[in-house]
């Protein structure tokens, strides 16, 4: 009867233990996530700051050689003005297409003017954009990674069940448009 009395007890106390351990451990684990997600979006902040810096350096480089190219240039001021404004991920992802657009029309601009071509600080500035693209690029593919396996956390029995509970949310992917790059080729003979 004894023995009985203390299985019984064990059950009744242990499985509500074992719950609640086990509540704590994935409710821990998607606060690392949570956390990891945030990281990687300021890793890319980081870089998109970095970006917003050199533009008017670069504009103003190249506003002695482009007089007639005044459109051009106020297209990536007003481009750079709106990604510095944006409020979430997905207000950047559009602000930064926008501001990825206007700088590769600039770029092709450039290729009218020789001399600001080969001019030191343009070129200087050039690379540094470039370097600065290239990082972008990577910590924006960090940032989607973490992304996938958060939202694949919360979104996952049984883990869904205490991301439910506490108010986890979905977050959102950093995905620049970029049309002519989504486009496929096409070739004719």
């Amino acid at each position: 009867m004894a023995a009985a009395v203390m299985i019984l007890l064990f059950v009744v106390l242990g499985i509500p233990i074992l719950l609640v351990l086990w509540g704590i451990g994935i409710y821990n684990t998607l606060v690392q996530l949570r956390n990891q997600v945030e990281n990687a979006w300021s890793q890319i902040d980081v870089q998109l700051k970095r970006r917003h810096d050199l533009i008017p350096n670069l504009v103003e480089t190249a506003k002695g050689y482009m007089k007639h190219e005044r459109e051009t240039l106020e297209k990536i001021t007003e481009a750079r003005s709106r990604a510095m404004g944006a409020k979430n991920v997905a207000d950047a992802a559009k602000a930064e297409s926008a501001l990825s657009g206007a700088l590769s029309q600039f770029l092709l601009v450039v290729e009218n003017y020789p001399e600001l071509k080969a001019n030191q600080n343009f070129l200087s500035l050039q690379e540094a954009l470039t370097s600065t693209e290239n990082k972008i690029a990577f910590a924006r593919q960090a940032y989607n990674d973490q992304v996938l396996f958060y939202n694949n956390k919360i979104q996952m029995f049984p883990s869904n069940l205490v991301a439910g509970i506490f108010g986890f949310a979905k977050r959102d992917f950093f995905e620049i448009e970029q049309p002519a790059q989504r486009e496929v080729p096409k070739v004719s003979f």
